[in-house]
C-alpha cells in the first residue's frame, strides 16, 4: 500500500470546497463550495468545469434518481435543475434554529438521504456547540431526526454489508459508528472508531473504500487518513500541500483516484504564502484501492 501520487487537479481556489461525489453516468466530479456559495461539476476528460449559484450556503449536492441533484442549501433539502439553473424546495429542517445550516450530507445504498446540520461558525471551525442534528429524508420526504446536540455534523458513509453506519461529529475528534438498519433507517448502539492523534486535526468528511477501510480528510491536518474500521488501526496517511484538507471521494474509470476537497477561507497572508493551492481540488493516483460507486437520492 503506498501513500500515492498527488496533484492538484480543479485550479479553482474554493472558500470551503466540500462533498466531492463522483458521478458515474457522466464521468464527472460534483462538489461544493460552501462558503462561495456555489455547485460546481469537474470533468478530467476535457478540464471544464461549470458551476452554479446557490443563494446561500450549500453543504452538499448529491444525484438524485429522477434526474438532476438534491443539495442542502442553508436550511433547506432542495432540488436542483442544472439544465435551467433553478432550485425547488423539497424540505426544511431545524426550522426552530435559524441560525443553523445544513453540512455534509450522503445517500446511502437504497436511496435514503443523511444529512446533518450545524449552527453558524464564526471563524472557521468555531460554532455554537450543540446546535446541530442529523437528518434522513425518504423517497416520500419524510425528514426524521436522528441525532441531536451534534457541534458539526461531518462525515458520513456505509459499511459493505449495509450494518454499520460511520459518523463524524467533527469537534468530538473521533470516527464514530452505529449499527445500520437500512430497511428503517434506524441507528443505534454508537460506538468510538478512531480517536483523532496530535496533529492530524479535525475530522472532516470521509469515505468508504471497496475493502470496508475509511478515508477520513483532517481538516487543518493536512492530510487524508485510511483506517480500518474493525481495528481502529490507521494503515496509512497521504498528505497534502494544504492544511485545511475537508472531504475526499473516490472516482475515475474504475475508481482508484481519490479526489480530496480544500478550504482556504480562514487563512491569513503568511498561511496563503505558504499554501498558495488552499481551496483546490487534488487527485491522489497509486494508492493501490478502489472506491465504490456514489448512491442516487430516490425522492
Amino acid at each position: 500500500m503506498s501513500s500515492g501520487k498527488v496533484e492538484c487537479v480543479v485550479k479553482v481556489s474554493a472558500l470551503i470546497g466540500e462533498g466531492p461525489v463522483w458521478e458515474e453516468s457522466k464521468q464527472t466530479l460534483l462538489f461544493v463550495d460552501i462558503g462561495g456559495q456555489k455547485i460546481h461539476r469537474w470533468s478530467p476528460m476535457t478540464n471544464q468545469m461549470q458551476s452554479m449559484e446557490t443563494g446561500d450556503m450549500v453543504g452538499f449536492a448529491v444525484p438524485r434518481r429522477s434526474g438532476g441533484y438534491v443539495a442542502g442549501v442553508g436550511r433547506s433539502i432542495v432540488a436542483v435543475d442544472w439544465s435551467t439553473q433553478t432550485m425547488t424546495s423539497l424540505a426544511e429542517v431545524d426550522e426552530d434554529k435559524p441560525n443553523n445550516r445544513l453540512n455534509d450530507g450522503k445517500v446511502d445504498p437504497i436511496g435514503r438521504l443523511l444529512a446533518g446540520t450545524m449552527g453558524r461558525e464564526v471563524r472557521p471551525a468555531e460554532v455554537q456547540r450543540q446546535q446541530g442534528s442529523l437528518f434522513s429524508v425518504t423517497s416520500d420526504l419524510t425528514v426524521t431526526k436522528h441525532l441531536a446536540q451534534v457541534d458539526i455534523s461531518n462525515g458520513l458513509d456505509w459499511s459493505l454489508d449495509q450494518k454499520t453506519f460511520f459518523y463524524i461529529d467533527s469537534l468530538s475528534l473521533t470516527v464514530d459508528a452505529f449499527d445500520y438498519n437500512s430497511n428503517t433507517g434506524h441507528i443505534g448502539n454508537r460506538r468510538v472508531v478512531y480517536r483523532m492523534e496530535e496533529g492530524e486535526g479535525l475530522p472532516d468528511g470521509m469515505t468508504v473504500d471497496a475493502e470496508g477501510h475509511l478515508w477520513v480528510a483532517c481538516y487543518n491536518g493536512g492530510r487524508v487518513i485510511n483506517i480500518d474500521p474493525a481495528t481502529g488501526v490507521r494503515l496509512q496517511t497521504v498528505s497534502l500541500p494544504v492544511m485545511k484538507t475537508t472531504s475526499c471521494c473516490f472516482g475515475g474509470p474504475d475508481y482508484s483516484d481519490l479526489y480530496v476537497t480544500s478550504a482556504s477561507l480562514g487563512l491569513d497572508e503568511s498561511d496563503r504564502r505558504q499554501q498558495p493551492l488552499a481551496g483546490h481540488t487534488f487527485r491522489v493516483t497509486g494508492l493501490g484501492v478502489k472506491g465504490r460507486p456514489s448512491n442516487s437520492f430516490s425522492g
